[in-house]
């Protein structure tokens, strides 16, 4: 098994930038990707971004491309979503999600953390 807890989320004004954390627990030897979705109320989930636990390859949503990125900090088992350059629109619970291999769906899910941003 593998635990995700995600932190960081809050209310920020539009331009303003915040990180989350998602710190993974368990078997993280399993782990072969790491991806951050969010949800806003009334829409489905979103890509945001992922990236191989290796650290490499990492993919990002086309919303958040040139704003967000997505880091690793191997020695505390952390992935890290730098978030730029905040737009209302932005605004979602934040779910940090593991996989098991490159064909796996994501099965490991943190509990989420929001964010909101204001104009």
């Amino acid at each position: 098994q593998v635990q995700l807890v995600e932190s960081g989320g809050g209310l920020v004004q539009a331009g303003a930038s915040l990180e989350l954390s998602c710190a993974a627990s368990g078997r993280t030897l399993s782990i072969y990707a790491v991806g951050w979705f969010r949800q806003a109320p009334g829409k489905e989930r979103e890509f945001v971004a992922d990236s191989r636990w290796s650290g490499s390859s990492t993919d990002y949503g086309e919303s958040v491309k040139g704003r967000f990125t997505m880091r690793r900090d191997n020695a505390k088992n952390t992935v890290y979503l730098q978030m730029n350059s905040l737009k209302p629109e932005d605004t979602a619970v934040y779910y940090c999600a593991a996989r098991a291999g490159p064909r796996a769906v994501y099965g490991y899910w943190g509990q989420g953390t929001q964010v909101t941003v204001s104009s």
